[in-house]
């Protein structure tokens, strides 16, 4: 990830200076422009002589010309904010070097060369969280995408590959633990109370997989063998205190080891696996060769303060990063514009991780609902942009769940239609072939068409293009032949893109149920894998008497928004029958979708809720089903994709009649719901499936009989809350009690502050909880907590917590008045100083504007001009500003 440039400071200041960044005109990126690079760095070996706020980095370079690229008599370091204060060639003191704004340029005659650079950091004040920073008296550093020059002058790209010898040295009672990628070679006192170690990395890699940690830190050790026999030492380093939150952490890295050995047959490559948890962090975790370094949320959990989700996330989090390993570290990617090439892949191995580990239909149903939204409303917004992007102004723009979840959906189309056993035989090809090297997703493709006996020339066609097909199916029965036809016509509206949308390639699974063929309550039907390749596509199926009821996308074999001509019995049926758990999720969602844009748009209709309550306590009492899928069922559609689905649309009236549907499930199965929460509530805690499941129903049912009767609700939620063993069943019980206006609900929240006030993520739930709410002065409230001694803008997960729930709560960032546009635009201008990674992720919520009713659209539009106007943007926010207006001058 990328952070925007710094003015140039005065010769010889070493600090970095993380104020405001001067004005700038953005430069655009093209994938088009793409060149190997000039010189090739084999061998870094870097020294530091660590200090919280002046930190000594040597580093020497051995460089050689790349007999691949043009020959050119200067080598270009790269840097951002930082000083060379000694530069040097060969041993002596360099000449003729200079500054081209942030970069060291260097004339070298010779075709080898050991170059040593000196720079000075200043950790305690890089307030951007990128490079070498300092967390609560610890030093970290984050280099992806392009953090690393922030710490040494570097040909710093990913298709430029090194090894790696790293010494560190400092203060042994203030960094008494010292680590980085590898394995550590030499450790030692040295005199003053000072102490050394050096680490070694073997394996060549790009400047952004660099990483170092030193500070005060406990371990949780365990050890792994692998298949071969090899031992490897674990430890999950935290900080004193926080051992016991790291058992499930340790397991679910160890589950993940046993799993990439078994089904993608890769093997662990060094004698240590470390994964530090850091406070302050912008992102999930990062990857780095054998040096994990984790957000503290997604390592830390105890049943106290984690709920089942944080301890999901967790697990599929420490998958990811471990996954990485290969699909990303062994063989990385050429050029940033290749970033899905290890993120989607990635993203698609921690989801078959995680579904192994829990509920395959489950984990489906989440994968698909984060897809539709995050992803859908990017794709059709002013952001949109292919899985390989062909320009950008700012790298960290792009780490997007285009480049992540769509990624992952179009690598899954593969395996689909190839089948898991040839799509094992392209994985192990892929990594046979580009093991140690820089690829692209050419390279992933052309090793599945050879692999796995695919012909993917047309399916290229999601890596260039941008948007979500709409795909329209229709069937015809012939009674008197019984041949069924279906005939599938797909459209692609245009979005960013200057071309014409061109048809896609895609599996589409399907069956079809022959009612009159079934046995009462037995309804199953042979599934069939359809390849649509062009804009129409027919296919017949014989020996229906009668018109059979089809299910379309089974497993959402394809990310596309199916349009199936409107049958309410049809949906009805698939509600309550289908054997594929995705698309009975996805009939009961589409029929609750339709009810809530009535109710908007007309008000509600008394026959339609029958139909639904129906379904919902037949739901309620199938016992073909376990908890974890009765939950899903009981979930209605998110905000953000009822937006997507009446664009342009009045958020507060859409969230009115999701409410107000609540209310009518809650009140017609209120004796059912009643008794699944009575049900529910005799589970003991564990995290087996049961156990979960329990908790996940006894919430659901709690959330819908709050809308139904908020002051019974509160106490049933009051009970909940003092009963509670677990965080699962105690945030629950608030989130439900945070809508309601009611003397507890305050009781509760303070409770809850006083009972975790030493737990910084807990913590960060209760801002979440009362920003989210459902509650008419939610804006007063955020203004309230902004002021807290507890809040600050420099930790990104408290700002996070506060304004992203801020800005997802229709009811608080649609409020008529504009109220909520303005408070994020001042949160962006406020925040982009210190971290402009952090304040360009709230862009896009204001950027939704096309989406929205004239009159809030244009509030949102003027919030965005506002931010245009500043002088002072950094390039991370000022790219998403300008495309977010249709401005980018790209």
């Amino acid at each position: 990830m990328d952070i925007s440039r710094n003015p140039a400071m005065p010769a010889g200041n070493p600090q970095l200076a993380d104020a405001a960044p001067m004005p700038q005109q953005p430069l655009t990126v093209h994938r088009k422009d793409y060149r190997p690079p000039a010189w090739l760095v084999p061998e870094v070996h870097l020294t530091f002589d660590l200090a919280l706020t002046c930190t000594c980095v040597t580093a020497l370079m051995t460089v050689r010309r790349n007999p691949q690229a043009a020959r050119e008599e200067c080598i270009c370091l790269l840097g951002d904010g930082i000083v060379a204060e000694t530069v040097m060639v060969d041993g002596g003191i360099a000449t003729g070097w200079h500054m081209e704004g942030d970069d060291l340029i260097l004339p070298l005659a010779q075709d080898d060369a050991q170059i040593t650079i000196l720079t000075r950091l200043d950790p305690a004040a890089n307030t951007q969280l990128m490079g070498f920073y300092a967390s609560q008296g610890m030093l970290c550093t984050q280099c992806e995408a392009q953090g690393f020059r922030r710490i040494s002058f570097f040909p710093d790209r990913p298709d430029v590959l090194s090894t790696y010898t790293v010494r560190m040295e400092g203060s042994a009672a203030q960094f008494p633990v010292l680590l980085s990628n590898g394995n550590c070679v030499q450790s030692g006192a040295l005199d003053n109370g000072r102490h050394f170690a050096v680490w070694h990395d073997p394996w060549p890699k790009p400047s952004y997989l660099f990483a170092l940690v030193a500070g005060r830190l406990v371990a949780n050790r365990d050890d792994f063998t692998t298949r071969s026999g090899r031992k490897v030492d674990l430890a999950i380093w935290v900080r004193p205190g926080d051992e016991a939150g790291t058992a499930h952490a340790m397991q679910s890295l160890k589950h993940a080891m046993a799993w990439d050995e078994q089904v993608f047959g890769r093997e662990y490559d060094l004698d240590v696996f470390n994964i530090v948890a850091v406070s302050d962090f912008n992102m999930g975790a990062m990857e780095n060769k054998g040096l994990n370094i984790f957000n503290t949320r997604y390592i830390l959990a105890e049943p106290d303060t984690a709920t089942d989700a944080d301890y999901d996330a967790i697990e599929g989090v420490v998958g990811h990063e471990y996954f990485h390993n290969w699909s990303g570290n062994r063989v990385t990617c050429r050029d940033w514009f290749q970033l899905s090439l290890k993120e989607g892949f990635t993203v698609l191995r921690d989801q078959l991780f995680s579904a192994a580990m829990g509920s395959d239909a489950v984990k489906r149903i989440e994968d698909v609902r984060i897809l539709r939204a995050a992803q859908f409303p990017e794709d059709s917004g002013p952001l949109a942009h292919p899985i390989r992007p062909d320009s950008y102004q700012e790298i960290s723009n792009f780490y997007t769940a285009t480049v992540y979840n769509k990624g992952a959906e179009v690598i899954r189309m593969m395996r689909t239609m190839a089948g898991e056993d040839a799509f094992r035989k392209g994985s192990d090809l892929y990594f046979a072939r580009h093991d140690g090297e820089a690829a692209t997703c050419e390279d992933f493709i052309s090793a599945m068409e050879d692999g796995a006996g695919l012909d993917l020339a047309g399916f290229r066609r999601w890596y260039e293009q941008s948007g979500t097909p709409h795909v329209s199916m229709t069937m015809k029965h012939d009674s008197s032949t019984g041949a069924v036809t279906l005939t599938f016509v797909q459209r692609l509206s245009a979005s960013g893109d200057d071309q014409v949308p061109r048809p896609m390639v895609m599996p589409m699974k399907i069956a079809l149920f022959d009612r009159s063929d079934s046995a009462p309550g037995e309804f199953r039907a042979q599934e069939h894998l359809l390849i649509l390749d062009a804009r129409e596509c027919r296919f017949r199926f014989d020996g229906f008497g009668e018109a059979p009821m089809v299910s379309a996308n089974r497993g959402f074999s394809a990310p596309i928004n199916l349009d199936i001509a409107h049958d309410e019995s049809r949906l009805q049926f698939l509600a309550m029958h289908d054997d594929d758990p995705f698309c009975r999720y996805e009939a009961l969602q589409q029929i609750l979708t339709t009810e809530v844009l009535a109710t908007a748009a007309q008000g509600a209709d008394t026959q339609r809720r029958r139909a639904i309550t129906d379904i919902f306590s037949f739901t309620l009492a199938d016992d073909r089903i376990d908890d974890l899928m009765r939950g899903e069922l009981m979930t209605l559609p998110p905000i953000s994709v009822l937006i997507e689905t009446a664009a342009p649309a009045d958020p507060v009236a859409l969230q009115t009649a999701r409410i107000a549907l609540q209310a009518a499930i809650g009140t017609a199965c209120a004796d059912q719901l009643s008794a699944v929460h009575t049900r529910t509530a005799q589970h003991r805690y564990s995290l087996d499936a049961g156990s979960r499941g329990a908790r996940k129903v006894r919430n659901h049912a709690l959330f819908l009989l709050a809308a139904a009767d908020g002051d019974a609700a509160a106490r049933l939620a009051q009970r909940q809350y003092e009963n509670a063993d677990n965080m699962t069943d105690r945030q629950g019980a608030l989130v439900a009690i945070a809508g309601v206006q009611t003397s507890l609900r305050d009781t509760l929240l303070e409770d809850f502050a006083q009972r975790y006030r030493d737990n910084a993520l807990v913590i960060d739930k209760w801002y979440a909880i009362q920003a989210g709410a459902h509650h008419p002065h939610v804006l007063d409230q955020v203004s309230k907590l902004a002021k807290r001694d507890d809040f600050s803008l420099r930790n990104p997960n408290r700002v996070r917590a506060l304004y992203m729930a801020m800005a997802g709560n229709p009811t608080a960032f649609h409020e008529a008045s504009g109220a909520g546009y303005e408070m994020l635009a001042r949160l962006i201008l406020a925040l982009d100083p210190i971290n402009p990674q952090t304040a360009a992720r709230f862009v896009p919520s204001l950027g939704r504007w096309r989406r929205i009713e004239p009159a809030r659209s244009a509030l949102m539009r003027d919030a965005l001009k506002r931010l245009a106007a500043s002088s002072y943007l950094s390039r991370d926010v000022r790219e998403q500003v300008d495309k977010s207006l249709g401005t980018d001058a790209a």
